[in-house]
Parts: C-alpha cells; structure tokens; sequence
C-alpha cells in the first residue's frame, strides 16, 4: 500500500500546448443567452451567432454539446453527459433491458430540454454500439422520438471512427506522417490508422478495425467486483489477439520503429487514467485534454488501479463509484494497444464524436 501511495503521488503531467483550433471553454450565463433566436441569414456574423448541436448516444454514456462557431474553431455554450449503461447486459440478452432504456430516456429528456431552450439552428444526434447490437433498438429509439422529440441517427462504426478523427484531429502533430487513433467504448473499442502526409490538418484514413468489446462488455465476461491479477492479464491478452490480424495486414511496428507513427486515444479510459496521473482533486477537462501519457506511466498507473481494489478506485475522485468497476477493462485494452504499437507515448483527448459533428455541421452552414 505504501509503495502504490507513493506511486499515486509521484504522477506527473506532461503537458502538450493546445493548437488554436481546439479551445472550446464552456460559455454561459448572459454571453450565451445572447445568443438565442438570431437563427436566420448568412452574414458572418449571423453564422457566428448559429448554435448547433452534437449528441453522442454510446453504450455507456450519453453526452451532449450545444456550442457556437468561433474564430478558433467554436465555443461551447452547453453540455450534458450521464452515464446510463445502455448496453448493460446486451451481450448476453441480446437486447437493450427496460432499465437501461428508462435510465437513457431520462437523459435524453434533458439534452432535448437543453436543445429547445436553446433554439438550435442544426443538430446530429447519433448512437453508436449498443443501438447497432440490439434487437429492440428501433422500437426504443422510436420511444424517444415520441417521448422527448430526437430523431437519433445509428452510425455505421466506419462513420463513429470518421467523426472521432474529425474532432481529435487538432491535436494530432502535423510533423509525423502516421498516427494510431483509438476510441474505448463501452461496447466497442474503435482503431483507425491515419496518414497525415501531404494533407495538413487533413488526416487520411488508411484503414479502420472495429473490436466487439468495450469497458462494459469486459466487465461482464471477466467480473466487476474485484479483479485478480491473473483476470486481469486474461483480458489483455484476448485484447492483444483481436488486434494482431489488423497489425498483420498493415505492419504498423515497422513505421513505429522509425518513428514515424504518433498515437491519440479519445475515450473515457485515457482521460481517467490522465486524471490519477496527477493527482487532480477532481477532474478537470483543461488540464487533461491534450496532455501526454507515456507509456511506462499508463503502465504504472494501470498497476496501481489493479492493486487499489474496487473501493479504492471508487474514492479516486477521477473515478468515482460509477466508473469504479470498468475502469480496470478499459485499462486491460489500453494495455493490449500500447504492447501492439510501442509508440511510446500517447496524446489524451476529451473529444470525439460530438466535436467531429460540431464540425462538419459548422463547415456546412
């Protein structure tokens, strides 16, 4: 125990400055009332009044962005996000459960309240693996059009991985030609290998590997409560194995052993483990998005999660109790991705899906 506190208090940060694109402070109060009702016309300075909306409907959260455009890139004026575990227990039932269902429309309730109160000019809400996986998924997403007025829209995850590129992509470092782009999810983990050569700030997508397995399907197969280390090493290594065909096919290592490949990983995973890294009092999106992580800290600091134990990951104050019993599956396949691809080193972004819609529905107007 003395060992691992010591660890928790020697986390550092190692901070990577922001491009200008990627400032997206949240805004409020009379700045972002300001803004409500000039929904017409194409002036420039009509356009910048414009709000619009981003919902990313996954399987473990529901999180919501209303934001404006901005001369570097747009400003957030409202969010939401809620853990709801949409896809708890899909993979064995096959179908979304009632309770799961209530949990999520109570939150889609909220986004819808948010977005009406906010006249938005144009919006994309859009579900991810759970909605693709179950059965039962146009019955329930047609309750929520009736219930709380969204017409939600499931991507294909080839369009999940897009998005994610289109809204992490100011963070990549234009110098290096390739980049490993990941997103862990709650039921599905998304791989995309980028070429960024020739095409500045314009990532071209070489291929993308979509795994069946996120922080929640993990964490039923393998066990919520408390994790053993040889469990634990079992999901690292069926992580490893999903991703060695797509390594196969592309031989990624050989550019990382030139150094020509960067890595950034978009998921709830990277910025938690961010977040204990430096021992935040609370989490805090300004210090972690766009900081480094290397590898031998994820390592460090995966151990140290494993030797907390349930509890004491639930009190980390990056955690909680809610994230408390997947923190160590995203973990597992963070692992199983650093061992594949030894970058070295991988860039932390809170951003996704909802910042790739945010873009493309400004660059349209």
């Amino acid at each position: 125990m003395e060992k691992a506190r010591r660890a928790e208090v020697a986390f550092r940060a190692v901070r990577r400055p922001k491009p200008p694109l990627a400032a997206c402070r949240p805004q409020g109060g009379a700045a972002a009332r300001g803004q409500r009702g000039r929904r017409t016309g194409r002036s420039p300075d009509q356009v910048q009044s414009r709000l619009y909306a981003a919902l990313d409907l996954g399987t473990n959260n529901c999180r919501l962005l209303v934001a404006r455009p901005a001369a570097a890139g747009f400003r957030v004026i409202d969010s939401f996000s809620r853990i709801v575990r949409l896809g708890e227990g899909l993979a064995t039932i096959g179908r979304l459960s009632d309770e799961a269902m209530a949990r999520t429309l109570e939150a889609l309730e909220v986004c819808a309240d948010k977005i009406a109160s906010r006249m938005v000019a144009s919006g994309r809400y859009v579900a991810t693996e759970a909605c693709r996986r179950a059965a039962n998924c146009e019955e329930f997403l047609a309750n929520v059009r009736e219930r709380a007025g969204l017409d939600i829209e499931i991507i294909s995850s080839r369009e999940e991985a897009r998005l994610v590129v289109a809204g992490c992509s100011p963070l990549l470092d234009p110098r290096l030609p390739y980049a490993i782009v990941f997103d862990i999810g709650g039921g599905s983990t998304e791989i995309v290998w980028l070429s960024l050569e020739g095409r500045p700030r314009k990532p071209l997508i070489l291929a993308t590997l979509s795994l069946p397995f996120g922080v929640i399907t993990l964490t039923e197969r393998f066990g919520s409560a408390e994790v053993a280390p040889e469990t634990y090493w079992s999901m690292v290594e069926e992580a490893k194995a999903a991703l060695a065909p797509f390594e196969r096919v592309h031989d990624i290592r050989r550019l990382v052993a030139r150094a020509s490949v960067q890595m950034l990983g978009s998921s709830g995973t990277v910025t938690t483990l961010a977040g204990v890294r430096m021992a935040l009092p609370r989490y805090i999106r300004t210090r972690v998005d766009g900081s480094l992580l290397t590898f031998d800290a994820v390592a460090d600091v995966c151990a140290h999660l494993l030797a907390l134990g349930l509890d004491g990951r639930a009190a980390n104050p990056c955690i909680g109790r809610e994230r408390a019993d997947l923190v160590l599956s995203g973990c597992a396949i963070l692992e199983a991705i650093c061992a594949t691809w030894p970058v070295g080193r991988l860039i932390v972004a809170d951003r996704g899906v909802r910042e790739g819609i945010l873009y493309d529905l400004m660059r349209a107007s």
